[in-house]
C-alpha cells in the first residue's frame, strides 16, 4: 500500500477549486466558501501500474478520486482465489467504505499508471457535518458504487464463456471512441470472469478470427469492434 509520510506525501498538493474533473468527483457541488472548511491536506499522487493503493483489512484513513487510468478492486474468496469485483475509471471514488467502517473491503490495485486525489477521512467528515450538499452526494455515490459492483458481477458471471468475454469487451469500450475496447492482462480478465486464462485467450482469438474484433496493438490490449451485434448475442 502507498505509504503515508507526513513530511512528503501530505503536503497538500491538490487544487480542488481548479481540478479538471471536479464536476465528476466528490466536490462537484461544493461552493467557494466550503473550501475554507478544508484544513487537512489533500494530495495529488501518481502511481505506476500494479501499485497497491489500498489493501483489504487495512485501517481506512482516506479515500481517493481517480483522475486518470484504471484501478481494479480485488477480494479473496473463501477458497483462496482472487476475484476482481469492479474496475474503476476516471471520476470514480476509491475506498468509499472508509466513510462507513474502520477498514477497507478490498484491495485497490492500479491496472495502468494512475493519478489520484487522496482525501483524508477527516476532511469528508467535517464537510459532511458542515455542508449538507456533500452528505447527499456521498450517499448517492455510495448507492451508485454498490449498484455498479452488483451489476458488474451479475453481467460478467452470466452465460457461457464466450458470452462473458463479450460482456467484458462491451463494458470496456473507451469514452473517446466507443468502437475501441481497452482490455488488460488475460490473468485479470480470468479473475473477473471466473474463467481460466487459456479460456479467455481462446474466446478472444475466436472473436478475432470471426472478424468481430480487430487487434490494434501487439500486446492484445486494444481492439476495435467490427460487429457489435455479435458481441451482444455471441454464439458458443
Amino acid at each position: 500500500m502507498m505509504p503515508i509520510k507526513i513530511e512528503s506525501a501530505w503536503r497538500g498538493t491538490a487544487d480542488c477549486r481548479n481540478c479538471g474533473i471536479r464536476d465528476m468527483v466528490l466536490f462537484a457541488d461544493l461552493k467557494e466558501a466550503d473550501f475554507d472548511l478544508i484544513h487537512s491536506p489533500i494530495d495529488d499522487l501518481e502511481c505506476t501500474a500494479h501499485a497497491t493503493l489500498q489493501r483489504m483489512g487495512d485501517p481506512a484513513v482516506s479515500l481517493m478520486t481517480l483522475k486518470t487510468g484504471m484501478v481494479k478492486l480485488v477480494r479473496n474468496t473463501a477458497d483462496g482465489r482472487q476475484r476482481i469485483v469492479r474496475v474503476l475509471r476516471p471520476g470514480d471514488v476509491i475506498g468509499l467504505e472508509a466513510l462507513m467502517g474502520s477498514s477497507y473491503d478490498s484491495d485497490a490495485v492500479a491496472m495502468t499508471p494512475v493519478k489520484v486525489c487522496r482525501i483524508p477521512v477527516q476532511v469528508i467528515q467535517r464537510l459532511n457535518t458542515e455542508t449538507p450538499r456533500l452528505h447527499q452526494q456521498l450517499m448517492t455515490r455510495w448507492h451508485q458504487s454498490l449498484k455498479a459492483a452488483d451489476d458488474w458481477l451479475a453481467d460478467l458471471n452470466f452465460g457461457h464463456a464466450k458470452q462473458r468475454v463479450a460482456n467484458l469487451a462491451l463494458k470496456m469500450r473507451t469514452d473517446a471512441d466507443p468502437s475501441v475496447v481497452q482490455l488488460f492482462s488475460r490473468e485479470d480478465m480470468g479473475a473477473m470472469l471466473d474463467l481460466k486464462l487459456e479460456t479467455v485467450s481462446r474466446m478472444l482469438n475466436a472473436f478475432v478470427r470471426e472478424g468481430v474484433l480487430e487487434p490494434l496493438d501487439r500486446q492484445g490490449r486494444l481492439y476495435r469492434i467490427r460487429r457489435p451485434e455479435d458481441l451482444l448475442s455471441p454464439k458458443e
